[in-house]
């Protein structure tokens, strides 16, 4: 069968009902805090110690960071259900999970190989959602269709001790421009703007296509799924930017920044009751990069609302230059671990600055209650050939710089060699 997913995972891959115990003139202080820390960290390529907090910087985080803890403990946590599990995990395609033969081929690599996770897409850059759910705001919105039965797909993989993420691409929505053009991104002389790829987008800042995000979310969740999984979480990346009008985004009342992290807020407290796994994508350069880049991620923005952060590190994404590479897609070992290195880096100093909080101030979060660091990988051919042992170099940079939380790779044709992958252990090779 010829799978309609053809692209590549290119990073280039008012709130509806709740807007949030922050107040952002307080929130502004403790952000700037945070940046600024991480970026010395960055730029000077160390691990700087976070100083002790002033009188001042206390007034203004310690508030600010007690409702932002609280607000990620609503309802069922993974934090009290135990260790996050080590996701070893390959990308499905709909279609691929649809499809019989390459369903039982993605079972059969979990059985005989390291593999103990699938990412599914339940809502792709085209904005379908591939299962039918009893959801009135879905169904009016008529972008559903039947292409898997999720509910019985789950238990099948469940039942092959598969964990199940399933993945939703946010912003990136080619149906719901459709049906609702008036949340769409325009172009100044009105008419509907298209990324490089031919893409459009909607608005990152519309409290109507988050509240249809978190009702995909809940669906999924209520069909059984370990991990809602969330990516093109930021505003359009190439193209004529300056070309962009927003129905809703005004940069005059705040940054896109600013969006972002509402948007990562509004995500965790609605969705932490369903007991779902939470998860973001980033770019790869969030991890090295003190700013926004101009789409509005910032990695301690989502340190406080999710699982894991998931920083897509593919060596070919990476500019000519990226440290002094003529091709950083030929260095795919020294590329993933610097930036997980920094990654690691910016992550224990946000746990420091939470730590300088001063006991009695409700704002204090241990390490293992801040997003845990798991990692995109590139196994398609990009840049330079990726065969196994490539791809291989890439997970041994994982484990080199000490994560424990595991990886995913992405392929857009799903095909993953089994000489990819470790051997299963024997115990779960010979089990039915």
């Amino acid at each position: 069968m010829r799978l309609r997913r053809a692209a590549l995972h290119l990073p280039v891959h008012p709130s509806p009902t709740y807007a949030g115990p922050i107040r952002e003139d307080r929130a502004l202080g403790v952000r700037v805090a945070i940046i600024v820390t991480a970026a010395l960290a960055v730029l000077m390529g160390v691990q700087v110690s976070f100083p002790a907090l002033s009188p001042w910087a206390l007034r203004v985080s310690a508030p600010v960071l007690g409702a932002e803890i609280a607000s990620t403990q609503t309802g069922p946590s993974i934090w009290s259900r135990g260790e996050l599990p080590a996701v070893r995990a390959i990308y499905l395609t709909s279609w691929s999970a649809a499809t019989p033969s390459r369903l039982r081929e993605a079972i059969s690599l979990a059985k005989t190989t390291e593999v103990n996770s699938v990412v599914i897409d339940i809502k792709d850059y085209t904005g379908t959602v591939v299962f039918k759910t009893e959801s009135p705001l879905i169904g009016r919105l008529g972008g559903s269709v039947s292409r898997l039965d999720l509910p019985a797909l789950v238990d099948r993989l469940h039942a092959e001790g598969i964990y199940v993420i399933a993945r939703i691409a946010a912003f990136q929505d080619q149906h719901l421009l459709t049906v609702r053009p008036y949340l769409a991104v325009r172009d100044p002389e009105g008419r509907i703007w298209y990324d490089r790829k031919g893409l459009g987008w909607v608005d990152p800042a519309s409290p109507e296509v988050w509240e249809y995000l978190v009702e995909i979310g809940r669906a999924a969740a209520r069909a059984g799924v370990d991990e809602l999984n969330f990516d093109y979480i930021r505003f359009p990346s190439d193209g004529d930017l300056s070309a962009l009008r927003y129905p809703v985004y005004d940069a005059a009342v705040e940054s896109r920044r600013q969006v972002i992290r509402r948007f990562f807020e509004y995500l965790t407290t609605q969705l932490r009751p369903t007991g779902a796994v939470l998860s973001a994508d980033l770019f790869g350069l969030a991890t090295v990069r003190p700013d926004d880049m101009g789409i509005g991620q910032i990695i301690e923005d989502a340190f406080l609302y999710f699982d894991y952060i998931s920083p897509m590190v593919y060596p070919s994404h990476y500019a000519r230059g990226f440290m002094q590479f003529a091709n950083p897609a030929d260095h795919p070992y020294q590329v993933v671990r610097y930036s997980l290195v920094r990654a690691e880096q910016r992550r224990a100093a946000f746990a420091r600055m939470l730590a300088s909080i001063p006991a009695g101030t409700g704002a204090q979060a241990p390490i293992d209650r801040i997003a845990r660091i798991r990692p995109w990988l590139q196994a398609f051919d990009l840049g330079a050939l990726y065969p196994p042992p490539v791809i291989r170099t890439q997970m041994e940079a994982v484990y080199d710089v000490g994560l424990t939380s595991g990886w995913m790779l992405w392929n857009p044709s799903n095909r993953y060699p089994p000489a990819t992958f470790e051997p299963a252990a024997p115990e779960r090779a010979s089990s039915p």
